[in-house]
């Protein structure tokens, strides 16, 4: 058993906080032949700062100031060192992290995030410093093993599509008790080395959707988000566990479908994109507005998936991609806006933990173990009494003396519940003997039966309806009508009286007839007395006279094939949807040849299929 248990982040209080870290990073000018060299519309003004042109009056400038940023001449090294370094040891603590990539298309997302080979980006740098840091630890010798793990997904149309096996189709994205972001039947690869990471990510980067525009020749029509996984486990007792995870996301840009002329399918994935980029910017109004808003997370999938991240539980970064020319004037300027609002968000990280609680394995009795199904709900019911006595160690801490009061107060428990099982035990096994030696007279009142049958003239080839008596019936009867003296059993008959006895479907004794469910209960009983197996045709029905079983047979045959919905219902065990399934085969295939057919009805295994005889073959000879 487990107990999550919440840390808090540091030395500080339980309610420490992180606000959402804003990185700028300004690509390089380039300019087309058909266009104007107008010069840039942004530059940067410090370490930090950075304006741009005032669109309604080109003679001032907006000031804007960040946690860091990155100018042209920035290079892959410097993007990581800087802002995603610093939070990836939180991962390592049972954190979760989250760096995303946020701009105009065209403004160089990707290219921070995968780089190239000889550039690589923020994702192989940020893996690699993983691995490292687990190794480092390892050696260092802390006590805690370490295992690493990774998913990869796009969001492509609103739709969830597992990167790693892309034969999947849309997933879904839930929440567990604990408020954790999930996605069931997601691929999760379990990695032991950054090459083992490059031979799964490479082949997976490429199922990502891209597609040229006439803005970008490669532009992504996805978000792609990259989830590493770290759990660390603790050697010695108490065994806790932490679970990290770092999100590497590359959002796919917002883009003015006037400029990237984008027509049909196109024009779709672009009208996607820009809605949940409206929605996350929504998000991030609600959370600088205050607690009394409502926060739409579900209203798109990416800011479901990023609900961690912005306002949630997680150390987050956002790299802010812009770009110099005044074509994306008015994206940049609308990302620095946004880049302004995110950077006042604050989330609060706390380490999630798992706790093994040791419970004392008590060995059960024999007897416990085949105790009725009530006295097994009790025992459950008292061990759930139980772990709520056992204090979690990671909330108190005993004396040896406590430890020893609650272990005999176990143990008086244990044995108060192991009383009542015992009695019901001995009385069913009295119960038990004492059918067995009923069973038994009846058995050699069966045997004489016959004897003065044979004696009257019956035929040696006619066998009995049942080779074994069934167990007595027990019947209530008043103190009035109950005769002083018991009467024979079985009076002296005629042979043209056991003649006539012959089409009947059960042996009766005087003034005894057996209702159809407590035959069909004393059957049950009957037959494993006997040693006979329930094993379809040829067991049970071999206590039954042939023509007699022969004649019911063909009942149901013609129920079967000619019955009608509401006749098929009629039969025992035949509910309304095995009777159109009935009727749906017989359509297809025809008339039954013969009862064992009802074995390729769906649903209908041989076990339900003798079941099904036993119940109508009683039903007809009750009635």
């Amino acid at each position: 058993m487990a107990q999550r248990v919440a840390v808090s982040d540091g030395a500080g209080s339980s309610k420490s906080s992180s606000r959402v870290r804003v990185a700028v990073r300004l690509r390089p000018y380039m300019v087309k032949q058909d266009e104007k060299n107008e010069g840039p519309c942004v530059r940067g003004t410090g370490p930090q700062s950075l304006e741009i042109t005032n669109w309604r009056n080109a003679t001032e400038t907006l000031q804007y100031q960040f946690d860091v940023f990155h100018g042209e001449d920035s290079t892959q090294q410097e993007v990581f060192l800087s802002s995603v370094k610093p939070i990836l040891p939180h991962v390592l603590n049972g954190q979760n992290a989250s760096v995303f990539a946020y701009g105009p298309t065209g403004a160089g997302k990707t290219h921070t995030m995968l780089g190239s080979p000889a550039q690589p980006g923020v994702i192989p740098r940020a893996v690699r410093e993983v691995f490292q840091l687990v190794r480092g630890r390892e050696r260092g010798g802390d006590g805690w093993d370490y295992g690493v793990g990774m998913s990869y997904l796009e969001i492509y149309n609103e739709k969830v599509l597992d990167l790693l096996s892309p034969s999947t189709q849309d997933l879904p994205i839930r929440e567990d008790k604990d408020r954790n972001i999930l996605i069931p039947g997601l691929t999760h690869t379990t990695l032991h080395s950054f090459s083992e990471f490059d031979s799964h990510f490479i082949p997976a980067s490429l199922n990502r959707t891209t597609a040229s525009t006439k803005l970008n020749q490669r532009s992504s029509r996805s978000h792609a988000v990259l989830l590493i996984k770290v759990v660390r486990t603790q050697r010695c007792p108490p065994g806790r566990q932490q679970t990290g995870k770092l999100y590497l996301v590359d959002l796919a840009g917002s883009e003015d479908n006037r400029r990237t002329g984008n027509q049909g399918l196109r024009l779709k994935e672009s009208g996607a994109i820009n809605l949940s980029l409206f929605t996350l910017s929504k998000v991030v109004d609600s959370l600088n507005a205050g607690g009394s808003c409502r926060v739409p997370y579900r209203d798109s999938k990416l800011t479901r998936l990023l609900q961690d991240s912005l306002g949630g539980s997680a150390h987050a970064v956002m790299v802010t991609n812009i770009a110099p020319e005044y074509t994306f004037y008015f994206d940049t300027f609308t990302a620095l806006n946004f880049a302004a609002k995110s950077k006042q968000v604050v989330n609060k990280p706390f380490v999630r933990e798992t706790v093994a609680v040791p419970t004392r394995q008590v060995k059960r009795s024999r007897d416990e173990q085949e105790a009725p199904e009530p006295q097994k709900k009790k025992l459950k019911e008292g061990k759930k009494k139980k772990n709520q006595e056992v204090p979690s160690p990671s909330t108190q801490t005993h004396s040896p003396s406590d430890q020893q009061s609650v272990l005999d107060r176990l143990i008086a428990l244990e044995k108060m519940m192991m009383g009542s099982p015992e009695r019901e035990r001995l009385n069913l096994l009295q119960t038990m003997a004492q059918s067995r030696k009923e069973i038994q007279e009846l058995k050699k009142k069966q045997q004489q039966f016959e004897s003065r049958a044979r004696e009257l003239g019956q035929p040696d080839d006619t066998e009995p309806l049942f080779r074994s008596m069934l167990p007595p019936l027990h019947r209530k009867q008043s103190t009035a009508a109950r005769p002083s003296k018991q009467q024979a059993v079985v009076s002296p008959l005629q042979v043209n009286q056991l003649q006539s006895l012959q089409p009947c479907a059960l042996v009766h004794k005087t003034s005894v007839c057996l209702k159809r469910s407590e035959g069909k209960k004393l059957l049950e009983q009957a037959e494993p007395l006997e040693g006979k197996e329930n094993s379809g045709l040829g067991g049970w029905e071999s206590h039954l006279d042939s023509s007699v079983l022969e004649r019911s047979c063909q009942n149901i045959l013609q129920v079967l094939n000619s019955g009608s919905l509401k006749e098929l219902k009629s039969l025992q065990q035949i509910g309304d949807k095995k009777a159109k399934l009935i009727l749906g085969w017989r359509e297809v295939n025809g008339s039954f040849t013969q009862v064992e057919d009802l074995t390729k009805i769906e649903g209908i295994t041989a076990k339900r299929f003798s079941s099904f005889m036993k119940a109508n073959i009683l039903s007809v000879m009750g009635k």
